[in-house]
């Protein structure tokens, strides 16, 4: 994995074409890149990140931004009000507590 300006490329080797291939993951906009060496790779990445950027400044568009950190969630009216009542009796917000109950799955 490889980070440029918040950018997050994701590399696979295809042993085929014996080239390496990418993509931006953070974003849903898609951006790709390619490279035949590990220098390569790395360049065509951050040509790839300045390329979509310069576009979107072309054509007045505000490049989407890699996560805000906002998503919303649907859940079950009954697990909601469970949720709510863990936080409340943990003395910390709802938000808090599922940003919490997330990363201890993530580490395990």
């Amino acid at each position: 994995m490889m980070i440029y300006r918040g950018y997050i490329g994701h590399v696979e080797f295809d042993d085929e074409a014996d080239i390496f291939h990418g993509e931006v993951i953070n974003t849903r906009d898609v951006i790709t890149f390619q490279g035949k060496t590990v220098a390569k790779i790395k360049k065509a990445f951050h040509d790839s990140v300045e390329d979509y950027l310069e576009f979107c400044e072309e054509r007045n568009e505000t490049p989407e931004k890699p996560f805000s950190g906002k998503f919303n969630l649907r859940i079950d009216p009954e697990l909601h009000k469970q949720v709510f009542i863990a936080a409340k009796q943990n003395k910390v917000s709802l938000n808090q507590w599922i940003a919490d109950a997330i990363k201890h799955h993530i580490e395990e």
